[in-house]
């Protein structure tokens, strides 16, 4: 099955929730979960990125793509803390409190560790695992004033399994998975639910940028269904984990993937 299925319309998943999604201009996992989460009927999304008018356009997009006009969008560099303070709050404002979150900001890239500079590691880690900690450290006390809400990390099956040249990625991601795990713990006192995805490998324009085609096309063939997941198809699984149809699930990450991990 190298063909990919036909585009599963919404079914109210998030019918009167609003959402706050980070990393979310462009073509990648992020858009598409801020789409998807418009076809699943949420009555308000923010979403973030750090390029002004990628983020400009993405808004403007999403709306006339979905119809939802209660669409806005909010500059962030998850790796400074004030920035994603002010996120939160401006979130917390125009949206009436945020009932989910999806922490979809990481950073990868291909280097060998021996050739590894402590920048480019410290980089990595600081945009895909710190930032989801910082994200998530500001958004649980309001969430846990009003005794709700739902995170959603992004996470990696890289988390679980060894590829060359991807050490300082497969760190951070393994780390979102334990962060994931840990804070579920704590959050759940309050009623608070917070799981993750793992994908394997998802198609879109910045991964192209970043990753060589043969390297591409030999992961793709890797797959139980001979090609990569589309990114919606990923963004369909943090929907659920972001509805209450996951009510009971608390620190799991979903594996999004054809293959073993």
């Amino acid at each position: 099955m190298k063909q990919a299925p036909p585009y599963v319309p919404g079914h109210q998943l998030l019918a009167g929730k609003s959402v706050l999604i980070t990393a979310a201009a462009g073509a990648g996992i992020g858009y598409s979960a801020a789409r998807r989460s418009a076809e699943e009927g949420c009555r308000a999304l923010m979403i973030s990125d750090v390029h002004a008018r990628r983020l400009e356009e993405a808004v403007e997009r999403l709306k006339a793509e979905t119809g939802l006009q209660a669409i806005y969008g909010q500059v962030c560099n998850v790796t400074i803390e004030d920035e994603v303070q002010a996120l939160v709050a401006a979130a917390e404002e125009a949206l009436g409190g945020v009932d989910v979150l999806i922490n979809n900001a990481g950073l990868g890239g291909q280097k060998r560790v021996m050739d590894m500079s402590d920048e480019e590691w410290l980089r990595v880690l600081d945009v895909t695992l710190t930032g989801t900690f910082r994200m998530t450290r500001a958004m649980l006390p309001h969430m846990q004033r009003r005794g709700a809400g739902a995170i959603v990390n992004n996470a990696s099956v890289l988390g679980w399994r060894a590829q060359k040249e991807q050490a300082h990625y497969a760190a951070a991601k393994a780390g979102v998975m334990a962060f994931t795990r840990c804070s579920a713990l704590e959050a759940a006192e309050f009623g608070v639910r917070i799981n993750a995805v793992s994908p394997s490998i998802a198609l879109h324009d910045f991964l192209k940028k970043a990753s060589s085609e043969e390297l591409l096309a030999s992961l793709a063939g890797r797959e139980a269904f001979g090609r990569a997941a589309e990114v919606w198809e990923v963004a369909n699984v943090m929907m659920f984990l972001a509805s209450d149809y996951a009510s009971y699930m608390v620190g799991e990450v979903l594996s999004v993937s054809s293959q073993q991990a």
